[in-house]
C-alpha cells in the first residue's frame, strides 16, 4: 500500500525495538523516512531509510536531521540509560522551526515526562502512545526454552495485556500520517491479558513441545533480579508491576483496532514470528 501524500518523517530510536517496525512501516506506504540513531554503521535499516547520526539528549546533534521534515516519532527516555530527556524545550523549539507539523511520543513511564509537557506547550499537533508491556519481554525467557524447556518465573497471577511492537508503530504510523489524532493519549494494548504460565502455555503450543512453568518465590526473583545487575530502585519497581499494578496494565482496550482499523496482533502471533530465539 502506497500514499498519494507521501510525507517525511524523522523516527528517532529507530534501531530500537518500536522504531524499527515504524521505519519499515511507514516505507512500505510510501512515505520517505530518516532514522535517526547513535552509530548508523550498525543501524541495519531498510535500505530506503536516510539513516543519519544523532542523539536526542544531545540538542547539537538534531538540527540537520530535522530539516525538511513533516512529522516526528520521538522516544521519551533517550537518555543515558533510558533516562527522560531533560531537553524537551530545546527539541520541540528545533522541530517548530524546521517547520514539523505532527509528533508523537512514546512513553515511558506512567507520569507524564518532560518531553510530553514540552511538546504539548509547544504547538505542534502531537499524540502520546502509552503501551503497556512489551510482548518481547518474553524474549528474557528465550534461553531457558531453548535449552532446559523451562521458564522460571514468580507472581503466577500477575496478568499483562502486552502488545506486540508492530502494533504501537502501527499506531504511530497512523497517527503521524494522517488527521484525527492531535492531542490524544493513546493507552495501547494487546487482545489478552495473560499471566506467566498462560504465556508460557502459548509459547509451548506454538513451538510444538512442552514448556514447564516453574514458579519462584519472590525472595528467589529478588536474588535473580539483583545478580542481573539491577538496582534498588529497579527491583522495587518490578516488585510493583507484578504485586499490585496499575489496572491499565491488565486492562486489553480496543485502541489499536480502532486507529489502524485492524485487531491487535496475539501473543501467539509474536511466538510464532520469534520462534528462532526459543530454538524452534
Amino acid at each position: 500500500m502506497t500514499t498519494e501524500n507521501p510525507m517525511t518523517v524523522l523516527v528517532t530510536g529507530a534501531t530500537g525495538t518500536v522504531g524499527r517496525p515504524l521505519v519499515e512501516r511507514l516505507l512500505a506506504e510510501g512515505h520517505r523516512v530518516r532514522a535517526l540513531t547513535r552509530n548508523p554503521a550498525k543501524a541495519n535499516l531498510p535500505a530506503g531509510a536516510e539513516v543519519v547520526a544523532g542523539n536526542l539528549a544531545d540538542t547539537a546533534t538534531l538540527p540537520e536531521a530535522l530539516s525538511g521534515v513533516d512529522a516526528v516519532h520521538l522516544i521519551g527516555f533517550g537518555g543515558d540509560d533510558f533516562a527522560p530527556l531533560t531537553n524537551g524545550t530545546e527539541i520541540v523549539d528545533l522541530a517548530r522551526r524546521a517547520g514539523v507539523r505532527k509528533v508523537t511520543v512514546l512513553k515511558g513511564d506512567v507520569t507524564k515526562s518532560p518531553l510530553e509537557e514540552a511538546v504539548e506547550a509547544g504547538g505542534l499537533e502531537w499524540t502520546h502512545l502509552a503501551p503497556v508491556e512489551f510482548m518481547s519481554n518474553a524474549l528474557e525467557w528465550a534461553d531457558s526454552v531453548r535449552n532446559e524447556g523451562v521458564v522460571r518465573e514468580a507472581f503466577a497471577g500477575a496478568r499483562s495485556a502486552m502488545i506486540h511492537e508492530a502494533d504501537i508503530a502501527a499506531v504511530a504510523a497512523t497517527a503521524l500520517t494522517t488527521d484525527g489524532h492531535a492531542g490524544q493519549e493513546y493507552w495501547l494494548t494487546g487482545p489478552q491479558a495473560l499471566n506467566p504460565p498462560e504465556k508460557v502455555g502459548v509459547i509451548g503450543a506454538v513451538l510444538g513441545r512442552e514448556v514447564r512453568y516453574v514458579e519462584l518465590t519472590r525472595d528467589e526473583i529478588v536474588a535473580e533480579w539483583r545478580g542481573s545487575g539491577y538496582s534498588d530502585e529497579d527491583v522495587e519497581f518490578f516488585l510493583a508491576m507484578r504485586t499490585n499494578p496499575p489496572e491499565a496494565g491488565y486492562t486489553v482496550l480496543p485502541t489499536v483496532q480502532e486507529v489502524t482499523g485492524k485487531p491487535a496482533r496475539t501473543f501467539a502471533e509474536w511466538v510464532r514470528e520469534n520462534a528462532a530465539a526459543f530454538g524452534a
